[in-house]
């Protein structure tokens, strides 16, 4: 696997970052309200950002005094075809994993790591 591919797959490995993935689902949002449902600091939730960030899975963007988190669409392209790869995966269907986040995630995020 390429560097980037193993650096994809370790981010989604974490229960908190696929639970980030699935509240940036909805829309963009700020740091701190990504931080408000999880148990943690806000320096963690900063660490999980920046995995997110370096997978490319998320950019994150100034405006003003806040940073805005924002899910990349094409994120989980390379990941995707790699898999399909093996000839036993079916094409991604983005709607239908759209919809497996959140049927995932739809319990308490303070629950996941």
């Amino acid at each position: 696997m390429s560097q980037p591919l193993d650096t994809v797959f370790a981010a989604l490995a974490d229960p908190t970052r696929r639970a980030i993935l699935g509240m940036l689902l909805e829309d963009d949002m700020a740091v701190t309200d990504v931080a408000e449902p999880f148990k943690m600091s806000l320096a963690a939730i900063s660490k999980h950002l920046t995995v997110l960030a370096e997978a490319r899975l998320i950019s994150r963007e100034r405006r003003g005094r806040v940073i805005w988190c924002k899910l990349e669409p094409d994120a989980l392209r390379a990941a995707s075809v790699w898999m399909q790869g093996f000839g036993q995966f079916e094409p991604v269907d983005l709607d239908a994993f759209e919809r497996f986040l959140e049927e995932e995630l739809s319990g308490d995020p303070t629950e996941a790591g």
